[in-house]
């Protein structure tokens, strides 16, 4: 099958909303190459057809929010909250990204290559995570579904206030979060954790390095016996 010819948009002569309104009419099956990003905010928000899309340069905030079926590469980092709100496809950041990571996503993939500021998967919904480097404070708040996967270390508070997210992580955590707790990492675990680690490109990470943490489900409901907790 021949590869795809990209259409290619410089963003020096082009504004974003003008991108995005290209985007939001484009073929699926197209792919896309954007030039000179800058920082620029709101780039390839909103997507819902399946396109490929390669942004050379870094990002500022929203990257890729609320996308869905698209595949959009940042050669670059990524500011406050790429893939927001995220419901399908894939983002990948191939430097670091900046706070709120994945925000509230519902479902698809996001990796980042680099490292995760504070917040990274904060109000996850569904959608999988994967950071090859750390994570800042206060990861997976309140997750209530889907995978946070950190192959390097984590930051304080991780998985705060937890509902039935799962996070795997292989270096150290500075400390968790209320009603977070380590648990055992069964052989069903190790495979999910496998097919993640595949999906993200990281086939020479090793599941077997990696604990696991969820919810303690003491703080499911409120308790006024508990507020000291939360």
């Amino acid at each position: 099958m021949a590869a795809l010819t990209a259409t290619g948009v410089d963003l020096r002569s082009v504004s974003v909303r003008e991108l995005n309104h290209a985007l939001h009419r484009a073929t699926s099956g197209t792919a896309w190459r954007i030039a000179h990003p800058d920082g620029a905010h709101n780039l390839a928000v909103g997507l819902d057809t399946a396109v490929d899309v390669v942004v050379d340069g870094h990002v500022g905030y929203y990257c890729a929010g609320m996308n869905q079926h698209a595949t959009v590469t940042v050669n670059g980092n990524a500011g406050t909250g790429v893939a927001e709100n995220m419901m399908s496809g894939t983002v990948r950041v191939c430097g670091n990204a900046s706070q709120a990571a994945g925000a509230t996503a519902h479902g698809g993939l996001l990796v980042v290559d680099g490292d995760a500021s504070a917040r990274c998967g904060i109000s996850l919904k569904g959608a999988d995570i994967v950071v090859g480097g750390n994570v800042g404070h206060m990861s997976a708040f309140m997750a209530q579904a889907g995978r946070l996967v950190i192959c390097g270390d984590a930051g304080d508070a991780l998985g705060d206030s937890i509902y039935e997210a799962r996070i795997y992580l292989r270096g150290r955590v500075r400390s968790l979060g209320a009603d977070c707790v380590e648990k055992p990492m069964r052989d069903e675990h190790l495979a999910e954790l496998a097919q993640l680690l595949k999906s993200a490109g990281r086939d020479e990470d090793d599941p077997a390095d990696f604990r696991r943490y969820g919810s303690a489900r003491g703080l499911y409901h409120f308790n006024s016996g508990n507020s000291s907790a939360y």
